[in-house]
This record gives structure tokens, sequence and C-alpha cells, in this order.
């Protein structure tokens, strides 16, 4: 038996670190400007520092979604066993770490993939679990599976694989769905996850993160078949479970377009 994790993360600015990162000068500020200050200094040029995207050691987890999928064999469909959201509203960042890592010990280990994981959320991983103490021995290498191998098939990065590991311009999840006629219509983007959070939505964070790792899901099947990795069959057969299971066991708005993409990639 063969599994595969897909993840993706949401994630807000580690203020504490960031306190601790500028020592004295952060003495007196309030979060809000203690924000800008980091915004100004610690992200590219030409962002407004009141809302920049920061360095990833100064991130935090707000919220892991993760879908987990098995199949029999190379000839076999995939079957979506799990697809589940936490964030930090509902659940310390630490639990979250250590579910995850959980995850991927489990047997047989895992593969990973998502979009640009190799260049954010398994970076944010490792300084997250540096930051909160959780021991997150499978995601670096425990579970016999390296991770932080760009190039291998451990983990697949999708964002990098289409780019060419970024010989060409790196596509937005978006702009690959849309090759796939999918459009999904979250009501919210990343720049949007920050006041989300800080406003008590953290559901609505939750759905917006489940809605990406459902694309790339649905990105991954079609990624696989194009590159003959998953036989034709079989990739209609992924497709019509994934349906299948949306429908009959996360049968929430927010993945309505997911469902109906599923249904339409099982035409030949």
């Amino acid at each position: 038996m063969e599994r595969v994790v897909v993840f993706d993360i949401e994630t807000v600015p580690d203020l504490a670190a960031g306190r601790a990162l500028l020592g004295e000068e952060a003495e007196g500020l309030a979060d809000a400007s203690l924000r800008v200050t980091l915004g100004a200094r610690y992200a590219r040029d030409g962002q407004d520092p009141a809302t920049a995207f920061l360095k990833p050691p100064l991130h935090a987890i707000a919220c892991l979604a993760l879908l987990v999928a098995e199949r029999d064999g190379a000839e076999e469909p995939w079957r979506v066993r799990r697809m589940a959201s936490r964030h930090t509203g509902e659940t310390p960042e630490a639990e979250i770490l250590a579910l995850f890592e959980r995850t991927l010990a489990q047997r047989p280990a895992p593969m990973l993939a998502g979009f640009n994981t190799s260049g954010f959320d398994l970076p944010i991983l490792r300084y997250r679990a540096i930051a909160t103490g959780v021991a997150m021995p499978s995601l670096n290498g425990g579970n016999g599976r390296d991770y932080g191998y760009r190039y291998g098939r451990d983990h697949l990065d999708l964002a990098d694989r289409l780019s060419g590991f970024r010989a060409s311009p790196m596509p937005s999840l978006a702009e690959a769905c849309a090759l796939l006629g999918l459009t999904a219509k979250a009501g919210m983007n990343g720049a949007e996850v920050e006041p989300a959070m800080a406003a008590g939505r953290g559901d609505e964070v939750a759905a917006y993160c489940e809605t990406d790792v459902a694309a790339t899901w649905l990105l991954l099947l079609r990624y696989w078949q194009a590159t003959g990795a998953l036989p034709a069959d079989a990739a209609r057969h992924s497709f019509s479970a994934f349906a299948a299971f949306l429908e009959e066991q996360r049968a929430e708005p927010h993945l309505a377009d997911h469902a109906e993409a599923a249904l339409r990639l099982t035409a030949p």
C-alpha cells in the first residue's frame, strides 16, 4: 500500500519572536506598532509595513490542513481516507505540529505533496518545531523519507516541479488549477488570514486552507496522469472517488467547486 499526505499551512506573524529580535527597540511598542516595525525591516521592499509578508522565521502557524490518500499499487486508483484542518483559535500550535508529526509517523511512511511547500511550508514547520520545542523526527527523515530533498520522490512540490524547479516563472495555485477549469471560491485570500485570525474567524481560515488542499489534490492527480505515473483509468477512478468523498463525507459549501471539478475530470 502507498500513502500520500497533501498539506497546506496558513500563518500569522510571530510577534513574540519579533520582540526578541528587536530587543530594546521593541520595548513599549504596542503589537500594531511592532508589526509595522517588523514589516519595515524584515520584508520585501515596496510592501506596506503594516501588512508586509515577513521572512519565514517570523511566521507562526495559524492553520494546517491535510488530506490523506492511499492506493494498493501503482496501477490502482487513489482513495482519500481523511481530510481535516486545525487552527490555533481552537487548537494550540504545538498540538497542531504534534498531530501532523503523528500522521507522518504512520506506516507506510507517506509521500508529502503540496504547492510551494519546499519554499515555504516545510521551512515554516521546521522553524516552528524549534520555536515550540515539539519533536518532529518523521518530518526530518525519522520515518525513512527525505522530505527535504526537492528532486526526489518523497516530497513533491507541484509549484517547483511545474516550473522546472523554478527555471520558468513559478505559477500560483489558482493559475495552475485554471488548467483544470477549477475556480475555487473560498471567500478569502492569503492576505486576509492575519486579520481574520485576529478577529476570531479561525473557522473561515480553516475552510480557506482546506480549499487549497483540495485543489492541490486535484492538480496532483492530473499531474500524475499527465506524466504517466497514474494510468488513465486509475485517474478517472481517483477523481470519481474524491468527488464521492466530498459529497458523502465533506458536503460543505467551500468544497462544492472541487466536487464538481472532480466529476468533470472523470471524463475520458
